[in-house]
C-alpha cells in the first residue's frame, strides 16, 4: 500500500493536484458569480485526522480538540467537490490560522505570478479573487468570512448565503471520508512521510472521481443571489 499510495502521488499529482490555470479560475469565478458571490474561487478550512500511533514524545504537540494527537489537512474545494488546494502535516495543537500561515496557499498571489481574477462588482473592477471562509480565519481581502451575530436583513441574507457556499468544503471532508475508509478511522502508521503519501493519494483519487463523474453540462443548483452591494461590503471590510 505504501508504494502504491507513493506511485499515485509521483504519477498524478501534477495534474489532479495542481493549482487553478487560467481555465480554471475563469470557470471557478463563473460558478461564483452564479451563486451570487462574484469573485469567490472556493471555500477553505481544515479536518483533523487522529494518529492513533504518534510516537510518545510528540504526542503533546500533536494533541488536538479532542486531547488525542491529529494531524490537520488544509484544503480548499469548489463546488464540483475538486480539491485545489490540499497542505497535510501540521500538529493538531494548531488552530487554523497558524495552518494558513504555514501553507503556500498565497505563495503564487505573493510571487505576483498566480492567473488573473477579474470581476466587477458595483462597476468596480477587483484583481484578487478570494475564498469563503469561516470566522476564525483572519480579515484577508483574499478571505470572506461570515458576518458574526448579523443585526440587518442584509447581513443576515449575506451570512446565510456565505455559510451555504461555505459547505462545499464540508461536503469535500465527507465525500472524501465515505470514499476512503483509511482516512476515516485513526491512523496507524509511525512516520508522517508515509501518512502524507496515504492523504495526498486519496485526495488525487477523489479528484479522478469527481473529474469522472461530473457533468460540466448540467446546471448549477439554484441559489438565491446575494445583492452585489452586499457582497462588496464584505470585501471591503475584509480588506
Amino acid at each position: 500500500m505504501k508504494r502504491f499510495c507513493r506511485a499515485i502521488v509521483e504519477l498524478f499529482s501534477e495534474w489532479y493536484l495542481r493549482s487553478p490555470t487560467s481555465e480554471d479560475v475563469a470557470q471557478l469565478l463563473n460558478i461564483g458569480q452564479q451563486h451570487g458571490f462574484p469573485g469567490m474561487l472556493g471555500s477553505l478550512d481544515c479536518m483533523h485526522w487522529k494518529w492513533k500511533n504518534c510516537p510518545t514524545a510528540w504526542a503533546g504537540q500533536f494533541a488536538g480538540r479532542s486531547g488525542s494527537p491529529t494531524i490537520i489537512l488544509e484544503v480548499v474545494a469548489d463546488y464540483d467537490l475538486w480539491i485545489w488546494h490540499a497542505y497535510f502535516g501540521m500538529p493538531g495543537s494548531n488552530n487554523d490560522i497558524n495552518v494558513l500561515n504555514s501553507s503556500n496557499l498565497f505563495s503564487k498571489l505573493a510571487q505576483g505570478i498566480a492567473p488573473p481574477a477579474n470581476y466587477i462588482i458595483q462597476g468596480q473592477e477587483y484583481t484578487m479573487g478570494y475564498y469563503i471562509a469561516d470566522g476564525i480565519y483572519p480579515k484577508w481581502s483574499t478571505i470572506v468570512q461570515t458576518i458574526s451575530d448579523p443585526q440587518s436583513p442584509k447581513k443576515q441574507l449575506f451570512a446565510a448565503r456565505q455559510e451555504s457556499c461555505r459547505k462545499d468544503v464540508e461536503r469535500a471532508f465527507g465525500v472524501l471520508q465515505s470514499k476512503f475508509a483509511i482516512i476515516t478511522g485513526a491512523a496507524r502508521y509511525w512516520k508522517k512521510e508515509v501518512l502524507h503519501d496515504i492523504m495526498t493519494a486519496c485526495i488525487i483519487m477523489h479528484n479522478m472521481i469527481i473529474e469522472d463523474e461530473r457533468d460540466i453540462t448540467a446546471p448549477i443548483r439554484e441559489a438565491r443571489s446575494v445583492p452585489e452591494a452586499t457582497v462588496e461590503m464584505a470585501i471591503n471590510e475584509n480588506t
